[in-house]
């Protein structure tokens, strides 16, 4: 399986934290699946641990890519197809970020990892 995490699905993954569902954790550990962050998540968490909203253990130098090392996690670059899938979608959510992620999904065919039940209008698999 190919996996797109959310930002929160990885925020709460690498702190452990109850809200992820234990099948979801499974899903994400499991190394025969390819997990994939997208280059949005890392813009997204930078701008909230600079604004102070998000705390994590480390320096966001040391956190990203050496989680994304330790978890056998790929970063998803941005791509000019995945902006231009972003021009075809709905505005049935207006985040940047989500909307990049529900593109990259798309167009790369992935499964989205996310609590948020709006991507569902997206006509994507998302696992909760």
């Amino acid at each position: 399986m190919r996996l797109l995490l959310d930002t929160h699905v990885f925020i709460w993954f690498l702190m452990g934290d109850t809200r992820l569902k234990a099948t979801v954790r499974t899903l994400i550990e499991t190394p025969t699946h390819q997990r994939f962050v997208s280059i949005a998540t890392a813009w997204e968490m930078a701008i909230k641990m600079s604004l102070g909203k998000l705390t994590m253990q480390s320096s966001f130098n040391q956190l990203f890519p050496g989680e994304l090392v330790a978890n056998a996690m790929l970063l998803l670059p941005i791509e000019l197809a995945h902006l231009t899938k972003i021009m075809e979608l709905p505005f049935h959510h207006r985040d940047p970020f989500d909307r990049l992620l529900i593109a990259q999904a798309k167009v790369e065919n992935l499964v989205l990892l996310s609590y948020d039940t709006i991507f569902d209008d997206y006509g994507i698999q998302r696992i909760e």
